[in-house]
């Protein structure tokens, strides 16, 4: 018998949207919780699994970058990206109240309110990428496409 997906409120709202996605389920390690971690689980390339940074800028305060796996976001570049002269990355402890998430389940959909979002350019370079699902252990494979429409991201160089 094979057990059902649970659907997790990112999975609704894309549902709600009528944007295609498959949920893929991967074990989870507490004591690494990085993305090149979730790429090998997945057994998928590190480039194409995205991770969620939430940032605060001296300008625009609170905004989110999504970056490839194995990559770090470079802070300049995000700061020109999104209009600030300066940002860096919140606090961990300012992750689930701000945005609804927990680290290794941040989602750039869903979260309590939009921010602001800048994607990686490097995205387009796949015709699909993956991005959590909002939880731990679960990752959303999509267009990229789909994900800058919906979040009304910026494609940007963020590396």
């Amino acid at each position: 018998m094979s057990q059902k997906i649970q659907k997790t409120n990112v999975c609704r709202l894309l549902d709600a949207a009528g944007i295609e996605y498959a949920v893929i389920e991967y074990a989870v390690d507490e004591s690494d919780l990085s993305a090149v971690h979730v790429a090998d689980e997945l057994g998928e390339d590190v480039d194409t699994v995205f991770k969620t940074i939430v940032l605060e800028g001296d300008k625009t305060k609170h905004f989110v970058c999504v970056v490839p796996g194995a990559c770090e976001v470079d802070l300049k570049k995000a700061a020109r990206a999104s209009g600030n002269k300066s940002c860096k990355p919140i606090a961990q402890k300012e992750l689930l109240p701000l945005t609804g998430y927990i680290r290794g389940g941040c989602c750039p959909i869903g979260m309590k309110k939009p921010f602001p979002t800048y994607i990686d350019e490097t995205c387009l370079l796949s015709e699909k990428i993956y991005i959590s699902a909002g939880q731990r252990g679960m990752q959303l494979r999509l267009n990229p496409q789909d994900l800058i429409d919906y979040v009304h991201a910026t494609t940007a160089d963020l590396i």
